[in-house]
């Protein structure tokens, strides 16, 4: 039993005439008959009963007639719902993200303007760390995520550069540093610091204790570690110490802290949105594309042309 049988059963049904039928389907009527006639050897019982004009539904022909509308139906809309998938326009996009990146910025944006433009589709966020988004990413348990201090070429991974960041000084409003016109990392070697675990990132540590190091900060008085910048902006507005964030943290951070440039410190850190290169995900591919239109990410690629 093919697709075309149950088309032309249904189409004969609803006429209750070949005539009819094999107008509104475009085909000869003998071909027509034909076909019902195979469709009823295939199921084995009439599916007409014959008229001098026309024809009319046998009992069982009746519940046939349900059954076959409502097989054309379902495929008619799995059909739909495919091409939406594969146009881009529906489906499950998995999309990881640094939580520090997600307050203000290419992050925000890229997520409504994939719900603006895409509302049928799925989209599933799960914040986590840079290197625990990469290992996703690569055993597919993400589309693509928004990862911090990405090497400049992978053998397994693609990358577009969405945004630069900079590393600044959250404070407490009442610190003696609040008062300085300009922060200077030699300003900071009595500061007491909330600090981040080498573990989380220890390329990111390093180079940040060197510079440090050579802007005349040499022994930072750690006193105690946040392991993330929520942490870190908490402690610091309890009056703990002061800590190093994103300048992006001063869109979030409490009332009681102030976020600080710190001029000798120049330490622009990469936000890419990373994927597998052969994710052929037609969704993944419409979202990579409207994060490219975002004005953020355009007029980054056009300053560095």
């Amino acid at each position: 039993m093919e697709l075309r049988h149950l088309r032309y059963f249904v189409a004969i049904g609803e006429e209750q005439h070949y005539g009819r039928a094999a107008r509104r389907l475009r085909v000869a009527q003998p071909a027509l008959s034909r076909q019902i006639q195979d469709l009823e050897e295939e199921v084995g019982f009439k599916l007409f009963e014959r008229l001098p004009r026309g024809v009319k539904l046998s009992v069982a022909g009746k519940l046939f007639l349900e059954d076959a509308r409502r097989i054309l139906q379902e495929i008619s809309e799995a059909a739909v719902r495919a091409g939406r998938v594969a146009s881009g326009r529906s489906g499950t996009l998995r999309i990881g993200f640094t939580e520090n990146s997600s307050w203000r910025g290419v992050v925000p944006d890229s997520f409504r303007r994939f719900r603006e433009q895409q509302p049928d589709a799925e989209l599933q966020l799960q914040p986590e760390a840079s290197l625990v988004q990469l290992e996703a990413i690569r055993s597919g348990r993400l589309d693509a995520g928004f990862v911090n201090f990405m090497p400049k070429s992978d053998p397994e991974l693609n990358q577009l550069l969405v945004a630069r960041q900079h590393v600044e000084l959250a404070a407490p409003r009442s610190h003696p540093l609040t008062r300085l016109k300009k922060v200077r990392l030699r300003d900071l070697m009595e500061a007491l610091f909330i600090w981040f675990p080498r573990r989380s990132n220890p390329a990111f540590y390093d180079q940040l204790m060197l510079k440090c190091y050579r802007g005349g900060l040499k022994s930072p008085r750690i006193v105690q570690e946040g392991v993330n910048e929520p942490t870190i902006l908490s402690l610091v507005s309890t009056g703990m110490g002061v800590g190093w964030v994103l300048a992006t943290a001063r869109w979030r951070c409490p009332e009681s802290v102030v976020i600080l440039p710190v001029v000798d410190l120049n330490m622009p850190l990469t936000l890419a949105l990373v994927w597998r290169k052969d994710n052929t995900s037609p969704l993944l591919a419409n979202f990579i594309a409207e994060v490219r239109r975002l004005p953020d990410v355009r007029s980054l690629h056009e300053e560095s042309r």
